[in-house]
């Protein structure tokens, strides 16, 4: 069997092409992680050989228990994901608790996961849970426009999420539930990795203040769709800032509850006065 033929596996390396031909990965700069299914797990159970050695995964992830993940490897850089992919990309298993994991497939030439592993697999198990069992790809990219953001406006979740909103109905339709803002952080470890969790119980994407953005979906299509918008309504907004830097939010919460009746979503109520 051709892992690289599956079409997870091409869809991955697809997207990890599409960031990179944003501008949204600098050198080595940005992560993407994939939950497996169960009967693509079994495919490559039955088709590789594990390498023998375990390895720390730097916190606890019980709820992931024996599951596997498709993951950018560390230090690697994704516009190379397409001509050398088992030198960029790699399939982990997880240990029996939740502790350790251990390659199965890619990370050729002494290769390992990512550094954000942590931070990945625990906000992989806050969404396996929250979505139930819905979301499977996890994605962090170095958003330029998003990360100048964080210089402007105030780094709260209302401001962001409103001022975001603003910028074209599309916003309020595809991130309904607003977005979430952290102080910067030292990336890589448990902390950021505890707080961004804690914040995905009720988002589908972070913004880390001077770093990037940080989001969960369901399918590689929906995940990009979503950094996307959110980075495109970014764009506008320091455009529109350049100009009018007093510019306040337009869009009321009584036209923001009418076009998520429109649409069928749920506008969430915290942001509207």
């Amino acid at each position: 069997m051709d892992i690289l033929n599956q079409e997870y596996v091409k869809g991955f390396i697809r997207l990890m092409t599409d960031g990179s031909n944003r501008g949204w990965h600098e050198r080595n700069g940005g992560n993407l992680s994939y939950r497996l299914t169960l009967n693509e797990a079994e495919i490559i159970k039955a088709n590789t050989t594990p390498d023998s050695n375990w390895f720390s995964i730097g916190t606890t992830v019980p709820e992931l228990c024996e599951e596997m993940f498709l993951i950018t490897g560390t230090g690697k850089f994704f516009k190379n994901a397409a001509e050398y992919p088992e030198e960029t990309i790699g399939i982990i298993e997880i240990d029996s608790k939740g502790e350790n994991y251990r390659i199965l497939w890619g990370f050729l030439n002494g290769g390992r996961p990512t550094s954000e592993l942590p931070t990945h697999l625990m906000n992989h198990e806050v969404k396996k849970k929250w979505t139930n069992n819905r979301h499977r790809v996890i994605y962090h990219a170095h958003t330029t426009n998003i990360i100048s953001l964080t210089f402007i406006l105030p780094q709260t979740d209302e401001v962001f999420t409103r001022q975001l909103w603003d910028m074209m109905p599309e916003c309020p339709v595809v991130f309904p539930e607003g977005l979430g803002v952290i102080e910067w952080m030292v990336p890589g470890g448990e902390e950021i990795g505890m707080k961004t969790s804690k914040m995905m119980e009720e988002y589908n994407i972070v913004i880390w203040s001077n770093h990037g953005t940080f989001c969960s979906e369901e399918t590689f299509d929906f995940t990009f769709g979503l950094m996307d918008t959110v980075e495109k309504a970014a764009e506008m907004l320091i455009k529109v800032l350049s100009i009018n830097p007093n510019k306040q939010p337009v869009m009321t919460s009584d036209q923001l509850r009418a076009l998520g009746s429109k649409y069928n979503v749920s506008i969430n109520p915290k942001f509207l006065k």
